[in-house]
């Protein structure tokens, strides 16, 4: 009787750790396989195909073809690490807006999972370029990423100097008609002073003066009854007397 008491609840824990372990190995496969259902982030790797097919070519095949020069072994793979240096960039960039937007639930999970993933094939991708680099030149795997980030940013460079080049043409037609407007505005300008310049203006003050002026001189004219008044002359004959009784007047 005990051993069966103890029986019903060891029962009762198995059949409940069983299920549980089911379900979690179901939901994992099941989340495996939506993940494999998942479209790639990035397109078809062009350049890895292209170097894996050069590599894996026969050394004697029966068109006649012989072996690949390590040379053009080389130069595929610095390519296929160029491109692995743009993705590489290229997840950098949108991983951050992504997952702001997810939180926001701006978009959905399936993108940021689709970079998720994206981002472990490439860590994938980055040993194996590694390794044939190594393989092909000991000690090349440390710098051949080096040298594809200098290729990289020069491709940038160019495309950006490209961009520039096919906007010349407008911009230089843009500056070519302001410069006749510019050009056209001045001439008018000029003429209107020119047409101006020959009139001499003239002006009456409130004296009675009359004020006529020129590009050179001001030549101003008083009128003769503008005279100085009796009381203030003093006649030459009688001397010190007028001089006097000016003066005592004044006093």
């Amino acid at each position: 009787m005990q051993y069966l008491s103890l029986l019903i609840p060891i029962a009762y824990l198995g059949i409940l750790l069983g299920s549980m372990a089911t379900f979690s190995y179901l939901y994992r496969q099941r989340q495996v396989t939506k993940k494999l259902r998942l479209a790639p982030y990035f397109g078809p790797h062009t350049t890895r195909n292209i170097y894996l097919s050069l590599l894996h070519l026969p050394d004697n095949d029966p068109s006649g073809t012989v072996k690949v020069p390590d040379s053009v072994l080389r130069a595929a793979l610095l390519a296929r690490a160029v491109e692995d240096i743009h993705r590489i960039m290229e997840v950098r960039t949108r991983k951050p807006a992504l997952a702001q937007l997810l939180q926001r639930g701006v978009v959905g999970d399936e993108i940021f999972q689709r970079l998720a993933r994206a981002e472990q094939e490439l860590e994938v991708e980055l040993k194996d370029v590694v390794a044939e680099a190594n393989a092909l030149a000991p000690g090349w795997g440390q710098t051949i990423f080096q040298s594809a980030g200098e290729m990289a940013q020069n491709k940038v460079l160019r495309d950006k100097l490209e961009k520039i080049k096919a906007t010349i043409p407008k911009e230089k037609g843009a500056w070519e008609a302001q410069r006749e407007r510019a050009r056209k505005e001045l001439e008018g300008e000029a003429a209107a002073g020119g047409a101006t310049s020959g009139q001499t203006p003239s002006a009456t003050d409130r004296g009675g003066k009359t004020t006529s002026s020129d590009d050179d001189a001001v030549i101003v004219e008083t009128p003769a009854a503008e005279v100085t008044p009796a009381a203030e002359v003093v006649p030459a004959a009688g001397g010190g007397g007028a001089k006097h009784r000016k003066r005592k007047g004044k006093k």
